[in-house]
C-alpha cells in the first residue's frame, strides 16, 4: 500500500470513528469516556493520515500534542487544531478510568463540529497531495 492509500485509509477509519461520534449525543446512554475515546480515535487517525500524505511516518502515538508537533515541524499549519491536544486523554487514561464529578464535560455537538472540520481540511491536503 503506498503512501496515499494508506492516508486514505486512515481517513476513512477516521470518518467512521465521527460517524458513531454522531449516534452518541445522548449522555445517559453513552458514557464520556466512550464519547471522548472515539473523539479521540477520529483525531488521531487523521493526523496520522495527513501526516502519511506527505510520505512521512507518523510516530506510533495516542498523544494528539506530539503528532501536531510532527505536522508544525513539516511546515504544516496544524496550529488550528491545537485544541484537539486536550482530548488526548481520552484514548489512554479513560480507556481503563473514570472521569471524577468535577472533571469538565465535552461539549458534544462542539467536538462533533470541530472533528468534521479537521477531516474536511485532511481530506483536501490529501487530494493536493495526490496531484
Amino acid at each position: 500500500m503506498n503512501d496515499h492509500e494508506h492516508a486514505r485509509m486512515l481517513l476513512a477509519m477516521a470518518q467512521k470513528d465521527t460517524k458513531a461520534l454522531k449516534g452518541m449525543l445522548d449522555a445517559d446512554t453513552f458514557a464520556e469516556e466512550i464519547f471522548g475515546f472515539h473523539a479521540q480515535q477520529a483525531v488521531e487517525k487523521a493526523l496520522k493520515a495527513w501526516i502519511a500524505s506527505m510520505g512521512m511516518e507518523y510516530p506510533l502515538t495516542h498523544d494528539i500534542s506530539k503528532l501536531l508537533e510532527v505536522l508544525n515541524a513539516a511546515g504544516q499549519d496544524a496550529e488550528k487544531h491545537l485544541h484537539f491536544a486536550d482530548i488526548s486523554a481520552f484514548g489512554v487514561w479513560f480507556r481503563y478510568a473514570v472521569l471524577d464529578e468535577e472533571d469538565e464535560l465535552l461539549d458534544r455537538k462542539a467536538l462533533i463540529q470541530l472533528v468534521d472540520a479537521l477531516i474536511m481540511d485532511v481530506t483536501e491536503i490529501l487530494d493536493r497531495n495526490a496531484r
